[in-house]
């Protein structure tokens, strides 16, 4: 392999290399090998690799499964007005057909910014919660409600919005709603009387979708220095019930770089109107230079295809500087990742990842509750690893000849698995010998098929295995059952 054919494969040191998944390296497969990622390519749970998956729509919001189809909403840049669209895979939410099914009026109330909807399915009936400032005074936020009783939110016939009355007349926005042990709750941001914040987190319990039931609670103020850049600010609520416990994302700080996302837990078992019950954690979801993701929050949460595998649903900006107020630059793209999960049934975020194919984790046959994973740049197999993008990683083209492959790292994307005196990730450099070191023959698995093998470039003999917590190279096991897991690796 020639120096040319290898920078082919390469933009800017090496970044177009993030790419598909390969497929075992034949020579028919060849091509397969040495393309780039269509942007809609699926990883085994069905999530799509593209990223961002919607362009300007902020705030995001899709719907888990409704007979078959996933909806999105979300703030378009011009705040004028609330769409829906639909598709029956989230990869197809990116070029399905947007409706526009409420704007704004010219004048008078709600004619302001139109901030964050949200679209649930309760009852039979669609119900969208949407934050709306009026005519003369834009930013006199309050929350609004819009009912439908079609079976496609997309459809005309959605009633005139209601305001959504809480405790006080105050700038109010970002409700979502969910339902846990046969109730309903309301969940969302607000500028209370006497607290010097911008915005507050408040649950009630509703009467209706319409209407509360009970006086708010306040569960969430920002105190944190992680919480108060820019802005005082808890924001965007979202709410996944997991593993005995009721967690609720939110978004803090301001709507640049700065934006990030913090957690509440509460035990499933407590009362959720009692601020006591709930536990403030974070940053969890912030700012990322090395994937170039800028300002990640104001989630929202899904399931991929599979009905299984978690979804977390955000935006982000692919950079750091704005001219003017962030909240009037367009580029908060819509974005979706899996949703990780530690041992201890707590949610794992990762990074906001970059652009680039199908995400991969790498179990060992012999010990399948472990992982590979980097830490300080170099590779070992761990269990509990809670830094989720140290684990993770991408296939792509490999540096060094047609049919083999590359392991980028994710968190790290200019980092690439290299044979050295020690396995690690090294940044990329434009030389034989790196190309050499980084490339490797995807095979089926030794142990199973369905699982794979990484065999040297450099030597037919030899692979990666797991050796006690290491990851070391090692020479083709013989015929025993256990030598050949331990150089056999499921991708999950």
């Amino acid at each position: 392999m020639t120096g040319f054919d290898r920078r082919t494969l390469f933009r800017a040191g090496g970044a177009a290399a993030a790419a598909t998944t390969v497929p075992v390296a034949t020579a028919s497969t060849a091509a397969a090998a040495t393309g780039t990622a269509s942007p809609g390519r699926r990883d085994r749970s069905g999530l799509t690799t593209r990223n961002p998956l919607v362009e300007q729509r902020a705030d995001p919001f899709i719907t888990r499964p409704v007979d078959g189809m996933y909806y999105l909403t979300g703030s378009v840049p011009e705040y004028d007005r609330l769409v829906v669209r639909g598709a029956s895979t989230l990869d197809g939410l990116a070029s399905a057909r947007e409706r526009t099914i409420w704007r704004r009026p010219s004048s008078g109330r709600m004619g302001g910014y139109i901030w964050a909807p949200e679209l649930h399915r309760i009852d039979g009936r669609w119900y969208v919660y949407f934050a709306a400032g009026d005519a003369d005074e834009p930013f006199r936020i309050r929350t609004y409600v819009l009912e439908s009783p079609n079976a496609d939110p997309r459809a005309d016939g959605w009633l005139p919005p209601r305001r959504m009355v809480t405790a006080w007349d105050t700038f109010t926005l970002d409700a979502t709603t969910f339902t846990h042990r046969g109730k309903r709750y309301f969940l969302w941001a607000q500028s209370e009387p006497g607290i010097a914040t911008n915005s507050n987190l408040y649950i009630a319990e509703m009467a209706s979708p319409l209407e509360l039931a009970t006086e708010p609670v306040r569960i969430a103020v920002p105190t944190a220095s992680w919480e108060i850049q820019g802005f005082r600010v808890n924001e965007g609520p979202a709410v996944l019930i997991r593993n005995g416990r009721v967690f609720v994302t939110f978004s803090a700080s301001a709507t640049d770089a700065r934006y990030c996302m913090g957690l509440l837990t509460a035990d499933e078992n407590a009362n959720l109107l009692d601020a006591r019950s709930w536990t403030k954690t974070g940053p969890v979801f912030v700012t990322n230079d090395q994937t170039r993701q800028f300002g990640p929050g104001h989630n929202s949460f899904t399931v991929a295809e599979d009905g299984r595998t978690d979804v977390l649903v955000y935006h982000a900006r692919d950079y750091r500087d704005i001219d003017g107020d962030p909240l009037f630059d367009p580029n908060r793209h819509t974005r979706v990742q899996e949703l990780g999960w530690n041992e201890d049934g707590t949610p794992s975020f990762g990074v906001p990842v970059g652009k680039g194919g199908p995400i991969s984790r790498l179990s060992p046959l012999d010990a399948p509750h472990l992982v590979v994973r980097h830490f300080e740049y170099r590779l070992r197999v761990d269990g509990n690893v809670r830094e989720l993008a140290d684990s993770q990683f991408r296939f792509g083209p490999g540096h060094f000849g047609a049919g083999t492959v590359s392991l980028a790292s994710v968190n790290f994307p200019d980092r690439y698995v290299r044979v050295a005196d020690v396995l690690r990730v090294d940044p990329y450099e434009d030389t034989d010998a790196y190309g050499r070191s980084t490339s490797f023959v995807r095979e089926p698995g030794l142990a199973d098929r369905d699982a794979v093998s990484l065999r040297l470039v450099t030597d037919r003999d030899m692979y990666l295995t797991h050796e006690s917590g290491r990851l070391v190279v090692a020479r083709r096991p013989g015929r025993g059952r256990a030598e050949r897991e331990r150089a056999t690796f499921r991708i999950r």
